[in-house]
């Protein structure tokens, strides 16, 4: 199985993922970074953050940006 890196992108620069997760495609990999952005989403609430403005960029093994995915993106406008 393939190997994609997560990597957490805001203004202030971005939180590397050295280790990587194996998964069967990137349609894994998207559902994964939603689930990602919805938990760090979820914990800086908790703290009276908004964190909505970041990303999560998605790469493979030889480091090309397969998908950057908005943390706005990972969620659903009620209203």
């Amino acid at each position: 199985m393939p190997r994609f890196y997560f990597n957490i992108l805001s203004e202030a620069g971005s939180l590397d993922d050295w280790e990587g997760t194996e998964l069967a495609d990137l349609d894994a990999a998207r559902v994964e970074a939603v689930r990602d952005a919805r938990a760090l989403m979820s914990s800086a609430v908790l703290l009276g953050h908004d964190i909505a403005s970041r990303s999560v960029e998605i790469r493979n093994e030889t480091g090309d940006i397969l998908l950057v995915l908005p943390f706005s993106e990972a969620i659903t406008r009620m209203g």
